[in-house]
């Protein structure tokens, strides 16, 4: 089985005036031992290789995605499973987008990792729209978007969430005019055929548990949201085993995100049945 997490670790697992969560970081991903890890707020992951150096801590190899406005996003692979393509999205998201090819027993598995905007539902709907672009070019039919995608669901009402937020955090949210629940990535991401693992694999379980923020960290611009996403498209979703919100006493205070995790049917390639780089 091939364990697929996300997590937002939060200005790159480091604060101003403290001693940081790197170590907190580092842990939890030691104990889920995901084989695909899209990481996001690599704050300064990308001088002094800090990059590689957490990265070989957790016993994977990186793949980081630079950012022009914000920071930067990575995917990292763990052996046996080999990498057989990589880059980064070249369209302007404000954080960036990653993308790895993974050989696998069932062949190439593109995963992207990004995070969206997080001030303006128009701009998430725009790179939501890029991504889906890239993944209609994908060198097969097993695809995954992993990230911090500051999205509502719009299957779900968050009416009642959304009121007890200040307004400068609430209208990150909203339509511009202050109207409706922006709620138009997500819907767009479904509309193109591709699959929200968690609900599809808790089936009436209450909304709550799939929550990824905030943590005990803390996180004054949430409300108790679901605003971490793993989407896959169908051939993916038949091969998924579970898909849950890790929650531990070391991840409730290492971000002020959780990180979610799923396991897919999916070995690594063997001998030299290789799948072809796009």
């Amino acid at each position: 089985m091939l364990r697929v997490m996300t997590w937002n670790i939060r200005t790159g697992g480091r604060d101003r005036g403290g001693p940081g969560r790197l170590d907190q970081v580092v842990q939890v991903v030691n104990e889920q031992a995901p084989d695909v890890l899209a990481l996001q707020e690599l704050r300064g992951f990308d001088r002094d290789g800090l990059m590689a150096g957490v990265a070989g801590r957790v016993g994977m190899t990186p793949h980081l995605a630079r950012s022009c406005f914000g920071q930067p996003v990575a995917v990292l692979v763990r052996p046996p499973y080999r990498v057989v393509d990589a880059g980064t999205l070249r369209r302007p998201f404000h954080h960036g987008a990653a993308r790895v090819v993974v050989a696998t027993s069932a062949g190439p598995f593109t995963v992207f990792g990004t995070h969206l905007y997080p001030y303006s539902g128009g701009r998430r709907r725009m790179e939501v729209d890029w991504l889906v672009a890239a993944m209609r070019r994908t060198p097969g039919p097993l695809a995954l978007i992993a990230g911090d995608l500051n999205s509502l669901d719009p299957t779900v009402d968050h009416t009642a969430q959304l009121a007890g937020m200040p307004t400068l955090y609430r209208r990150r949210h909203l339509r511009r005019g202050g109207g409706a629940v922006d709620t138009r990535a997500i819907a767009r991401l479904l509309a193109a055929d591709l699959v929200d693992l968690w609900p599809s694999c808790n089936v009436g379980a209450p909304e709550a548990d799939g929550r990824t923020v905030p943590t005990r960290f803390g996180g004054a611009e949430f409300a108790g949201m679901r605003l971490d996403y793993l989407f896959g498209t169908r051939a993916v979703a038949q091969r998924v085993g579970e898909c849950r919100v890790i929650r531990s006493a070391t991840a409730d205070t290492a971000s002020d995100h959780y990180p979610l995790l799923t396991t897919l049917d999916l070995g690594p390639a063997t001998g030299d049945r290789l799948p072809c780089p796009p």
